[in-house]
């Protein structure tokens, strides 16, 4: 099913305003708030708490699939949408009517929470700008006019996991003490039985479920303000791109426990070995319990650029909510020659008189 949120006054496609967390026609500006868009849609409400039959078929509902490419119509002016199938939210090609294709994120593929945009195209475009322009040796047209328009605001798709670790350890320490008095010298060896015991709370550790997604690029982004997280709307994507989930959360399970427990058990052997010359470990346990999944949507702005001398793709990222960036970028090798010889010859020229007169 494709959602299209339109105003009840003129017609035109509802955008969601990171500026001011509310909804607004991009034509005759009304604004409306996520009561006010519930009330407008309920039945996209009601469709958001069906299970999405078609995840896992051949030809999504409403949607032709060729080959990698899956076919939707938009329903604003017929005009074919060509997505891939991660695809969750996008733009007529056409009409540039945002589009949120429901089915993508509904039934087991809806998520728990959204973080939604705090950071409009505006603002995104002018960090983007200050921060390149610290850069010296960037190729000009990576921050041409052209380029900045692919700028994009994109919902990526993460696991967000909570849980508890117990852990206890029990040992030996060891204090030693030595002093010297006259032509003698003492060693004192004291030995104390250690325990420590304690619990720690570990909420949000995010894990990226895309599989396409440059993994560097998308965790570098983190973290995000987990306090802003609000319950899954798919009004929220309305005005920006947004993909689901390929990856399930058993993918990172053992790993994330594994990295867990080596935390835990390095936390309570420095606490425990803090005072004493030497630990000696007898016994340590660790349980990690109540453990929770969540499936979150996080706001990224993203922009690629395509370096053809050296057949690279770059990328730069901008979260959507802190403003924290990451990125890579190239370099102009032009630009890097220009310096060296700015320095190199006048240097040379000055050796040069300097040897002629010596």
């Amino acid at each position: 099913m494709i959602l299209t949120y339109k105003c009840p006054n003129c017609g035109g496609g509802l955008q969601f305003d990171p500026n001011t967390q509310k909804y607004k026609c991009e034509f005759c500006f009304s604004i409306f708030t996520q009561e006010e868009l519930e009330e407008l849609y309920p039945e996209d409400t009601k469709e958001q708490e069906k299970t999405g039959q078609q995840e896992g078929t051949k030809a999504p509902e409403g949607g032709e699939e060729q080959g990698d490419a899956i076919l939707y119509q938009c329903p604003n002016c017929g005009a074919q949408i060509v997505t891939d199938e991660t695809t969750a939210a996008t733009f007529c090609y056409y009409c540039h009517n945002p589009v949120v294709l429901s089915g993508r994120v509904s039934g087991t593929f809806q998520p728990n929470e959204v973080i939604p945009f705090a950071i409009d195209r505006k603002k995104a475009e002018q960090i983007f700008v200050d921060w390149i322009h610290k850069k010296r040796f960037v190729p000009n047209d990576f921050f041409s006019k052209s380029q900045i328009e692919k700028l994009s605001g994109i919902y990526f798709p993460y696991w967000m996991f909570d849980c508890q670790i117990d852990g206890s350890l029990s040992g030996e320490g060891t204090k030693i003490r030595t002093w010297q008095s006259g032509d003698r010298r003492y060693t004192e060896t004291k030995r104390f039985s250690v325990s420590r015991s304690g619990r720690m709370d570990v909420k949000n550790i995010a894990r990226n479920a895309l599989q396409k997604a440059d993994k560097d690029l998308i965790e570098g982004v983190l973290p995000y303000d987990m306090a802003q997280v609000q319950p899954f709307s798919t009004g929220y994507l309305s005005g920006f791109g947004a993909e689901k989930r390929d990856m399930e959360s058993t993918v990172f399970k053992d790993d994330l426990y594994t990295e867990l427990e080596q935390y835990a058990r390095a936390d309570l052997k420095g606490q425990a070995e803090s005072g004493y010359n030497r630990l000696t470990i007898q016994q340590q346990d660790v349980q990690i319990r109540n453990e929770v999944w969540n499936y979150v949507l996080l706001p990224v702005w993203v922009l690629t650029y395509q370096d053809k001398a050296r057949d690279k793709v770059y990328y730069f990222a901008l979260n959507g909510q802190t403003e924290k960036i990451c990125g890579q970028l190239p370099v102009d090798q032009k630009k890097l020659m220009l310096l060296f010889a700015g320095i190199f010859f006048p240097l040379l020229i000055l050796f040069l008189i300097g040897g002629y007169w010596i």
